[in-house]
């Protein structure tokens, strides 16, 4: 699960990372507003999305008086911005973050990720901050300092200060970078995260470490015993079709193609889109319903995969082991019903009850196309699929 920068910042500066003042704003004139509380005569608005990229999209703007601010807030709310990250759709700006302008001397990088080669939490640091990391490794690999934390003894002092002398840092800087990194391994640790990036981290004008921007990512499977950080989450920035299989328990993710899939285990799903694209279609989400779906959660398989209009045909494949057919087919016979479908829809079942399920398929008198395997459905899937004009 991934949270706003706002947020981030607030959980950072929570375990003693130092970051600028700011404040959230629903509105162009909430932002306005801020300006007025921070004080100053500078300040950074910048839009509130899950993406990297936002300064090149045109979503961060210094702005040096409370009009500039007041305008740049009204270009921003309600527009889709599109950034490298986001796709083509981009994501929608429904806040903004205002905060203080800080004075930059220099720009590093400081990420937080979890290395599955080690088996460990990877640092990696750079003196060459502001760019993404893939950027960096590419452009400028020798400014990347990486290090290893032991699980065993944590992310001792040490290891902090050879990473601060790695990037040049001298005197009182240090000890700043010491405790931020310390800080941030801790936030890292304790609350679950999958990735802890701040970029950049600048050096000020007058010497101090502050965080200019931050992100977090968390381990969704951990979201029970992090309540505080599952609040966080924002389902105005994700696709409107996998917030609502999240809040049906199912796991989706959406696709580009045309062919709805609806299977039974993440392996099966894989290499069900895996044979749609050898068969000539492209598979227009991954669907995994999972053990012991009953007809109720068949049906609402079948609704979240309606909800996206590019689907022409629906794949139902299902190997049958904590499942049974009977079930999946009558909820694939009452969504058909239910749904007043139209669209062809292939079955393919296998496994525990299958020649029930195969009955309950046959007696609807329902237009299903059946399958006996998984290269036969496939095939029958793209087959069905609406002739396009030429």
């Amino acid at each position: 699960m991934d949270i706003h920068e706002h947020q981030a910042k607030e959980i950072l500066a929570g375990f003693g990372v130092p970051t600028p003042r700011g404040g959230l704003a629903y509105s162009p004139e909430q932002a306005a507003f801020r300006t007025r509380e921070l004080g100053g005569d500078a300040w950074v608005v910048k839009a509130q999305i899950h993406s990297g990229g936002r300064g090149e999209a045109g979503g961060v703007k210094l702005c040096k008086s409370q009009r500039e601010v007041y305008d740049f807030a009204q270009e921003l709310f309600g527009k889709q911005l599109v950034t490298r990250q986001t796709g083509a759709a981009g994501k929608g700006v429904y806040r903004i973050w205002v905060e203080e302008a800080s004075d930059i001397a220099q720009e590093l990088y400081l990420g937080f990720v979890l290395d599955r080669k080690s088996e460990r939490i990877m640092v990696v640091a750079s003196s060459s901050g502001g760019m993404e990391i893939e950027e960096l490794a590419e452009t400028d690999p020798d400014s990347l300092v990486r290090m290893v934390v032991d699980p065993a003894h944590g992310l001792v002092e040490y290891q902090a200060r050879e990473l601060a002398f790695a990037l040049g840092l001298k005197g009182a800087q240090i000890g700043q970078m010491v405790k931020a990194v310390r800080a941030c391994y801790r936030a890292y640790r304790d609350l679950d995260a999958t990735m802890v990036e701040i970029n950049p981290l600048v050096i000020t004008g007058s010497g101090d470490l502050v965080a200019l921007d931050a992100k977090m990512s968390f381990d969704t499977n951990a979201l029970y015993r992090r309540p505080q950080i599952a609040a966080l989450h924002d389902p105005s920035q994700e696709d409107a079709r996998e917030a609502m299989a999240h809040d049906n328990g199912l796991a989706y993710v959406g696709l580009d193609g045309d062919i709805g899939c609806i299977i039974n285990g993440a392996g099966l799903a894989m290499a069900t889109m895996d044979m749609i694209k050898l068969s000539g279609g492209e598979p227009a989400n991954f669907l995994d319903i999972g053990g012991g779906a009953s007809p109720e959660r068949v049906m609402t398989a079948f609704r979240t995969v309606l909800c996206d209009p590019n689907v022409s045909v629906i794949l139902v494949n299902i190997f049958a082991g904590i499942n049974r057919c009977d079930w999946v087919a009558k909820g694939v016979v009452e969504a058909y019903k239910a749904e007043g479908l139209t669209l062809p829809v292939v079955v393919r079942l296998a496994g525990t009850n299958v020649e029930q399920g195969r009955n309950i398929i046959d007696a609807s008198g329902l237009p299903l196309i059946t399958a006996e395997t998984l290269a036969e459905a496939a095939e029958k899937a793209v087959a069905a699929r609406p002739k396009r004009a030429a």
